[in-house]
């Protein structure tokens, strides 16, 4: 009869460790659910540049906890510039119904910003979105956006600011930008001219959308004396990247870009943010919305630093001496 009872305080000893674990199994499996990321990239998918986003992010991604395959499930869209194609890939994205959309510049925000006001969305490359009305504050962006800034409008002069130093005779200085006339663009143009008047430069804004654009705009320019070029950031300027380099190249304009990947294009001087550290800062940020963080309370963050890449092979055919300034603080000095 003992041996009875001693085998039925077993069994019931045995299923109440079953019964106990069965909530912290569920508790793991639920942790261990598969969330799903979608993320908006501007440029073209076979852009080297945009692969090296990617790879920094699900790098990052993974320091944290989330391996694509096992616990995340990151599904990726091209805009591979603006307009259409943008539109379409982020209607795709919300499709989806995923837990968290990273998307870069400020028109692939909007895309995704239209079609959702529910997923939280982390942004990176976007310039001033509290004067551009996509936060209310950087302290407290509230609603379901957060993100990381490229630069504030005011400080937009800096790029003339660099081409000056860097080529002290112009005094003429065209703007490569997407829309000169509305919104951020209008603000960033007219930061750059009060910048212009200050240093003695005329500043001719001109609107750029296509390969031909590019062509007319700089041509036209380049006929006199005493010319620059000051490139802005936004997605049609870095998916043409080459073109701008090599057209700056044939009519010998000295030049200031937006971005590192245009020096190492061949152009001339870059004053930049390093992207690519913004998709890892979004990653960063995707993880803590996973685990239970609003954007609301997540403050959007401004760059801390940029950097400064010179090429000195394409100065050295310009013939500009590189003053001893520019040299001290490159970060990168391409030969």
């Amino acid at each position: 009869m003992s041996g009875h009872l001693t085998g039925r305080r077993e069994l019931i000893t045995l299923l109440g460790g079953v019964a106990a674990a069965w909530p912290l199994a569920a508790r793991a499996q639920q942790q261990q659910r598969m969330r799903h990321i979608g993320v908006l990239i501007s440029l073209e998918m076979n852009d080297p540049e945009s692969q090296g986003w990617a790879k920094a992010f699900e790098q990052r991604l993974q320091s944290r906890g989330w391996t694509a395959g096992r616990n995340v499930q990151v599904d990726y869209r091209w805009a591979g510039g603006v307009g259409e194609s943008t539109r379409i890939a982020a209607a795709e994205l919300i499709a989806m119904s995923p837990d968290v959309i990273v998307a870069d510049g400020t028109p692939t925000l909007l895309a995704v910003q239209r079609e959702t006001q529910s997923i939280p969305i982390v942004f990176v490359l976007v310039p001033d979105p509290v004067a551009a009305g996509i936060v209310p504050s950087l302290a407290r962006p509230g609603g379901n956006i957060t993100g990381f800034t490229h630069y504030e409008y005011p400080t937009a002069g800096k790029w003339l600011e660099v081409l000056k130093e860097i080529a002290p005779a112009t005094t003429r200085a065209l703007v490569l930008t997407r829309d000169p006339t509305a919104g951020p663009g209008s603000l960033t143009i007219r930061a750059i001219e009060a910048v212009g008047r200050s240093l003695g430069v005329q500043v001719i804004p001109a609107t750029v959308a296509a390969a031909a654009d590019f062509e007319r705009a700089i041509g036209s320019f380049a006929d006199r004396p005493n010319a620059g070029l000051v490139v802005l950031p936004n997605i049609v300027t870095s998916v043409h990247r080459e073109l701008i380099v090599a057209l700056a190249a044939r009519h010998r304009l000295p030049a200031v870009y937006p971005y590192r990947h245009f020096t190492a294009a061949g152009g001339l001087l870059s004053c930049s943010i390093d992207a690519t550290e913004q998709f890892r800062q979004a990653a960063t940020y995707v993880d803590r919305i996973l685990r239970g963080e609003k954007p609301a309370d997540l403050p959007v963050q401004a760059p801390v630093k940029y950097e400064t890449a010179l090429n000195m092979k394409t100065a050295k055919v310009l013939g500009l001496e590189v003053p001893t300034s520019i040299l001290l603080r490159a970060d990168e000095v391409i030969e």
